[in-house]
C-alpha cells in the first residue's frame, strides 16, 4: 500500500532530474503556483465529496498525487515530515508517561 506513495515519490524525483516533454507532472514540478493552485482545487473537491458520499476515492486520489507533486516542487523531502511526524510521535509518548506518574 505505502509503496505506491513511494512510487509517486521516485516518479517525482526522476522527473525532476529526467523531465519529460509534455508531462503533467512536469508542469507540476516546475510551475509551483501551478502546484499549488492544484492542491488545493483537489482538497476542496474532497471536501465535497466527502460532504456529498461520492467520488471520495477518486478525490483522494487526486490530493495525494498532488500534495506529493506540490512538496517536491517545493523541495520539501517526505523523509523530513516523516522525521518530523516520529519526533513528534516520541514527544507525545514522553508526556503520555509523565503523566501517568501522576
Amino acid at each position: 500500500m505505502l509503496s505506491t506513495l513511494e512510487s509517486l515519490f521516485n516518479l517525482a524525483r526522476e522527473r525532476k532530474k529526467d523531465p519529460v516533454d509534455g508531462s503533467y507532472t512536469n508542469k507540476l514540478l516546475s510551475d509551483k503556483s501551478l502546484s499549488k493552485e492544484k492542491v488545493l482545487e483537489e482538497i476542496n473537491e474532497l471536501i465535497e465529496a466527502v460532504e456529498n458520499d461520492s467520488n471520495k476515492i477518486h478525490e483522494a486520489a487526486d490530493v495525494f498525487y498532488h500534495f506529493i507533486m506540490y512538496l517536491e516542487a517545493n523541495d520539501v523531502k517526505i523523509e523530513d515530515v516523516m522525521e518530523e511526524l516520529n519526533k513528534r510521535k516520541k514527544w507525545v509518548t514522553i508526556v503520555i508517561i509523565f503523566l501517568q506518574k501522576f
